[in-house]
């Protein structure tokens, strides 16, 4: 019997060993997508105590806190942060094969040292010594980053947004490169008119142009990639529930449907979709003008909970895998850019694991030898960032792709603790790649496959974006 959480965590062969501890785990960290605070990193944020800024904004906690019954006082509401902490310590000791588990425990040992189980009877003494900690220069948000070794951390930016903390990161000076991505789902997000109408009156404003037509909308989106492209921007992402391709396309005209919206009408679902793949479109062939990486996050059902959306808002922790049909539209979608060559480097993430196969022969179809790994079949995401999951996913790329040319993990996370998601994630690539040595179906080559692990856990990604 192993004891748990020890240096060789999830490493079950020699071999699988050497490569984590030689080749994987001094590797710095380009985590090239996430939701981190611009502003925390900028004015370099010091917590007062460990459930800022570990329980805040933390869905994944949330949701299994709610599951075991935990009062929404001690979740989102306004029990102390004490309480909530205390909480959370009861709840651990239920997440057992559930990875809250795992990455709670890696997180209280690589960033404070702490080695005992939390539970309800260690809750108090982690908390203080938690907290003592965070008093110090060392954990302060850009401490925290040094500490994990990041060298770079993709934001997730609205294009209206001012860039104001990037300029201010860039002017003061940084250990870690921090850039904006350009997250643009409100420019087509035309469901509710209402809504709609409000975000392009700032967009407008951002932009300094008048929206006012389909031609003008994108107008001031080309003007906003230039300006996040001048502030460091060279990612956008969006987050959909599938692609859009129309099939009836010359049932519409994009400029006539615009009216429509900021009319106030209502547009049904195709006409809807057509807007989005317009403008998709048209936002893929800006970023390929700028050589950016665009990200396709898809199948996220949203919202699930109508009750709770009202009472919480949106991302508390209520969403799910989505079973949406991905691969005929999504096919369609980057043949069109690809037609006249302006198809950018791209990453596509599914949430649904039976798209996995899916994903894995799709990239195949436009990666054209110009970029190494110019499409790729992007880390495993959300609900399947664990053990299963990433394995599930790097044996579907293996099986139908190179993973040599894969660009590995990112933490696409709110907290700034959730950097030890990376090791993790090392951890079993590594044992993967030692198990198929330990059983024959690779060679003992170390020199070959510590290259390959390298690669993958931080050169690969080092080289495909080339942020420099």
């Amino acid at each position: 019997m192993s004891a748990f959480l020890t240096e060789d965590f999830l490493l079950q062969s020699d071999f699988a060993r050497t490569l984590y501890h030689v080749y994987a785990k001094d590797l710095p960290i380009i985590d090239y997508h996430c939701h981190l605070s611009p502003e925390d990193i900028a004015t370099n944020r010091k917590f007062e105590n460990i459930t800022q800024v570990w329980l805040y904004g933390d869905h994944y906690k949330w949701r299994a806190m709610r599951t075991l019954g935990v009062d929404e006082k001690y979740i989102t509401g306004n029990g102390t942060d004490e309480e909530k902490f205390n909480q959370w310590a009861f709840t651990v000791p239920y997440t057992m094969r559930n990875p809250l588990y795992h990455w709670t425990h890696l997180e209280l040992q690589r960033y404070f040292g702490i080695k005992t189980l939390l539970s309800p009877e260690s809750a108090g003494t982690i908390y203080h010594k938690a907290n003592a900690q965070l008093e110090t220069p060392a954990f302060t948000t850009k401490g925290l980053l040094d500490k994990m070794k990041v060298k770079m951390v993709g934001t997730t930016d609205d294009p209206i947004d001012t860039l104001e903390f990037h300029q201010r990161i860039q002017r003061d000076g940084s250990s870690v490169k921090v850039l904006p991505s350009f997250r643009p789902d409100k420019s087509f997000a035309i469901e509710n008119p209402e809504a709609y109408k409000q975000y392009l009156t700032k967009l407008s404003a951002s932009s300094g142009v008048t929206i006012n037509s389909f031609e003008t909308l994108l107008t001031a989106l080309q003007k906003r990639v230039d300006y996040f492209h001048a502030n460091g921007g060279r990612i956008s992402d969006h987050g959909l529930e599938h692609m859009y391709f129309p099939l009836n396309s010359n049932h519409y005209n994009a400029d006539t449907l615009f009216q429509k919206v900021i009319g106030g009408q209502q547009l049904d679902v195709s006409e809807i979709h057509y807007f989005k793949y317009q403008v998709l479109i048209a936002l893929g062939r800006m970023y390929h003008a700028k050589g950016w990486t665009q990200q396709f996050h898809l199948g996220a059902l949203r919202n699930t909970n109508a009750r709770m959306l009202t009472k919480l808002g949106p991302d508390t922790g209520f969403d799910s895998i989505g079973d949406y049909s991905q691969a005929t539209a999504l096919a369609k979608f980057l043949n069109e850019l690809d037609k006249t060559n302006q198809l950018a480097k791209t990453i596509l993430y599914n949430l649904n694991p039976a798209d996995n196969e899916v994903m894995g022969t799709m990239v195949g179809n436009f990666n054209d030898g110009s970029v190494k790994g110019k499409v790729q079949f992007g880390s495993a995401w959300w609900f399947l960032d664990q053990k299963d999951g990433m394995e599930k996913q790097i044996n579907s790329l293996s099986n139908l792709g190179l993973l040599s040319c894969f660009i590995g993990m990112l933490t696409d996370s709110r907290s700034f603790l959730s950097f030890p998601r990376h090791e993790y994630f090392r951890r079993i690539l590594c044992n993967l790649i030692g198990k198929d040595v330990e059983q024959g179906e690779l060679p003992a080559d170390e020199k070959w496959l510590g290259k390959l692990v390298s690669d993958i856990c931080y050169y690969n990604a080092e080289r495909y974006f080339n942020f420099d």
